[in-house]
């Protein structure tokens, strides 16, 4: 289904008066400080997040999982969902695809399809975390760092597999992530498997073009709980930095245990160039895949605050980040679920342009730790969805996508159209 661009403007009129008396009121309060608001919302214009292919059905745990209906069947209702949510909300302009998932069958009609709803192709992503059907070889113990050349190549073949669909499409990255590690003492010999890994990466490497990159991303555990071959960001430094300057790091928020500190991490990687991107989301316990924001909303305030530090270093930050969001829906609807997380990243995003870093670091070299407290904290406590609004209307989307999403009920159409009962690709 496609949503009208009437439909949107008729919306945005409900709005409108309410809006433009938020709107007003917050661009007084910033004149009076000295902030550019109207460069703000341009910034905010421009930053865009994309939508992982597998995250637009619904997710489950071991214990089962609860489908919504009207889920995307293949790769094509997928890019429509997508198109969906970039309607509503202007800032999902590209898709993720998590290969072999989402594998074209027609690499021209699958851009044209993309094309038309205003869609680009972010980062590829591999897959040697499960078996596929007919697979000869298994990688129950490994996948680049398994014991056996045979089974490594595998995975290295898959790998440039990937980046070759990725290069038909138009990308530019691929994102490894690795489940490879162990699950008792003793099974694993950590230095053989980080040598193995770093091998096989390197024959992937070798196999990118010159204008992509390779995005490591790193986990402390899960699916194995004793050992993981990456398990942090120092060993995906290690890594991106022995493959060459066209590799990087990957954070994910819920890659981290108890209490890291992301933040630090991010001006770390930043300092030394090498931070790739980002998958959001948000957690409790561990790598729960929850909404953004919903947990730990200062956190990613105070990440962002780092990456628009980091960003305006010019002298280190020399190429463009990865956005994406890498979420579960268990009990959400996923486009609903999905809408709330890139508003949680834009607003934590406008909160970060408003501090005022001239006085934030007067204070950090005078050690005044009340004022860079409080310098932060007022940054976040503004309330800036009026200026989240406000870039939505310029763009042409929804003032409230939720509520336009549930007016125009169109998870009711999506499931009229593909049914009660149909699982994305992939779940």
């Amino acid at each position: 289904m496609k949503i009208e661009s009437s439909a949107i403007t008729d919306h945005n009129q409900d709005f409108y008066s309410s809006h433009k008396t938020e709107i007003d009121f917050l661009n007084k309060k910033m004149d009076t400080k000295g902030f550019d608001l109207e460069g703000i919302i341009k910034k905010v214009i421009d930053f865009n997040v994309a939508i992982p292919s597998w995250a637009l059905g619904t997710g489950g745990t071991r214990f089962g999982r609860f489908p919504t209906g009207g889920e995307p069947r293949n790769l094509e209702e997928k890019i429509e969902d997508v198109g969906l949510l970039h309607a509503l909300n202007k800032s999902s302009g590209a898709i993720s695809l998590h290969i072999p998932w989402d594998i074209p069958e027609n690499y021209d009609n699958i851009k044209s399809l993309a094309s038309n709803l205003d869609l680009k192709f972010d980062a590829v992503n591999s897959n040697t975390f499960q078996d596929q059907e007919n697979q000869t070889l298994s990688y129950k113990y490994g996948s680049l760092s398994h014991t056996k050349k045979q089974v490594r190549q595998l995975a290295i073949d898959h790998n440039k597999e990937v980046i070759d669909h990725g290069i038909q499409l138009g990308s530019k990255s691929i994102t490894v992530w690795l489940s490879d590690g162990s699950n008792f003492p003793g099974q694993q010999n950590f230095r053989k498997a980080l040598m193995r890994t770093l091998d096989s990466l390197l024959e992937i490497y070798d196999h990118l073009p010159n204008d992509w990159k390779v995005l490591v991303e790193y986990k402390p555990f899960e699916p194995n709980f004793y050992s993981t071959v990456i398990p942090d960001w120092g060993t995906s430094l290690l890594l991106a930095s022995k493959l060459g300057n066209k590799a990087f790091s990957l954070v994910d928020l819920g890659h981290h245990l108890p209490n890291t500190n992301i933040e630090q991490i991010v001006a770390t990687l930043m300092l030394e160039g090498k931070l790739g991107g980002f998958h959001f989301n948000d957690s409790k316990f561990a790598d729960d895949d929850l909404t953004v924001g919903v947990i730990k909303p200062y956190q990613l305030f105070l990440i962002f605050n780092e990456l628009i530090y980091g960003m305006e270093d010019k002298a280190n930050y020399t190429q463009p980040l990865s956005w994406m969001i890498d979420a579960s829906h268990n009990v959400k609807d996923p486009l609903e679920d999905l809408i709330q997380s890139v508003e949680a990243i834009k607003i934590a995003y406008a909160q970060a342009l408003l501090v005022d870093r001239q006085k934030l670091e007067e204070a950090r070299e005078t050690n005044d730790v009340v004022l860079a407290q409080n310098i932060l904290q007022d940054a976040f406590r503004t309330d800036v969805r009026s200026i989240i609004s406000e870039a939505r209307i310029r763009m042409g989307a929804a003032c409230n996508p939720v509520g336009l999403f549930r007016s125009l009920k169109i998870r009711d159409q999506l499931i009229k159209e593909r049914g009660l009962k149909t699982i994305a690709t992939g779940l």
